[in-house]
């Protein structure tokens, strides 16, 4: 990559994210700059609600200085008993998921970027400089850790053979599970301008699912790196760079033999994993991720509509749209819920039948940018200012 194309993306990467904090979306230039007195991107103002389920904290516990300073999406995972967390200032942490009591906690003497994956007593971390490292899930030591090209931005995964990482470079790259060692690398095309992040690959059967910032999703063999197939999500268009760009950067989502992925700029598309072929596709924007439940498929678009698209691809169960512009987390099931948090650090619930409005909760007040885990009637919230509470949903009697 040359030095102008660094600065390039550099500066679209600064650009985006400050417009994401402010105001939760973006589009061209001519939208930032308009000389208008009103914002048509500004958040809208929450309206009361009438809240038929009530939220009951556990928990909550601290973890270092939780996102940090470069909006980073670090993202616990559940594991039967246990969350793993980490922080941005090196901090991983593992308590009882019950209680929020801590079993281990480790500090690692590096800037962490991307985190937690896990397999069985593994987990893995990656840090700003590039470097992807293995932990024991049973106590937090180091097992091994290798340097690759490139920062990584989300959680690297593994199988018991192959542990893949993506770094914002556009590389994805397999290592050997019991040693680390480097055994394939994919070098994609990384367009002059992206998102600042990378979508989480997921690993399953032997197959990598990994979605790139050129808006394509591809499939590859996990011990060789052969690509098995390509599916293409988005196609750039538009004559600025910005316009242009359709990274896929949320979390994708695996659902039987169908894959689920979505765009910024693009769209969102449902894949059959056996050959990459396009089951469906709907118009959509987003750079927070796809999840699913109730026989739907749930997106946060960047413009604050949380959307129901039917998961057979016959449209649209139900739009909610009161959220505006409030840069909206990747919506999460609990229990007959939908839970999506915005920038403000409030966690909003609705009905995973119609998308009414059931509860409201306010968590971390530096926002909430990590996925959120729902384990039947809880919910685990890791805010960005490293704060991570466990919730019960209950009705109101």
């Amino acid at each position: 990559m040359s030095q102008t194309q660094s600065l390039w993306r550099l500066l679209v990467a600064s650009i985006l994210v400050s417009t994401l904090s402010a105001c939760g979306a973006f589009d061209t230039v001519g939208g930032w700059f308009s000389s208008d007195d009103e914002d048509p991107r500004e958040p809208v103002e929450l309206e009361k609600i009438v809240e038929k389920v009530k939220f009951r904290k556990i928990w909550s516990t601290s973890i270092g200085d939780g996102q940090g300073e470069g909006l980073y999406k670090l993202t616990p995972v559940l594991a039967k008993d246990r969350i793993y967390a980490a922080s941005s200032d090196g901090v991983v942490l593992a308590v009882d998921s019950a209680s929020g009591k801590e079993i281990w906690e480790v500090e690692l003497e590096v800037d962490l970027s991307a985190g937690v994956g896990r397999f069985e007593g593994s987990l893995f971390v990656g840090t700003s400089e590039g470097y992807v490292t293995r932990l024991s899930a049973e106590d937090g030591s180091e097992v091994w850790s290798t340097r690759l090209q490139g920062e990584v931005l989300s959680a690297p995964q593994g199988d018991g053979k192959v542990v893949v990482a993506q770094t914002y470079d556009g590389r994805l790259q397999g290592l050997d599970f019991s040693s680390g060692e480097k055994l394939w690398v994919h070098d994609s095309n990384v367009p002059v301008l992206t998102v600042r992040g990378t979508s989480t690959p997921i690993l399953s059967n032997g197959i990598v699912y990994a979605g790139f910032a050129n808006g394509r999703v591809l499939a590859f063999n996990a011990s060789t790196g052969a690509i098995l197939w390509e599916a293409r999500v988005a196609i750039s268009q538009g004559r600025s760079e910005i316009e242009r760009i359709v990274d896929v950067d949320g979390t994708m989502v695996l659902v039987g033999n169908e894959l689920y992925a979505a765009s910024y700029q693009g769209r969102l598309v449902g894949i059959d994993i056996s050959n990459g072929r396009k089951i469906w596709q709907k118009d959509a924007s987003s750079y927070s991720g796809v999840s699913q439940g109730f026989g739907n498929i749930y997106i946060s678009d960047e413009s604050g509509a949380l959307t129901a698209y039917l998961r057979n691809g016959q449209g649209i169960r139900w739009e909610q749209g009161a959220l505006g512009f409030r840069n909206l987390s990747r919506p999460t099931p609990v229990n007959s819920y939908v839970a999506v948090a915005d920038f403000e650090g409030y966690v909003h619930l609705v009905s995973q039948v119609d998308g009414e409005f059931v509860g409201r909760t306010k968590t971390d007040g530096d926002g909430v940018r990590a996925d959120m885990i729902g384990d039947g009637n809880i919910l685990y919230v890791y805010g960005n200012g490293g704060k991570l509470f466990a919730y019960e949903i209950s009705n109101k009697e």
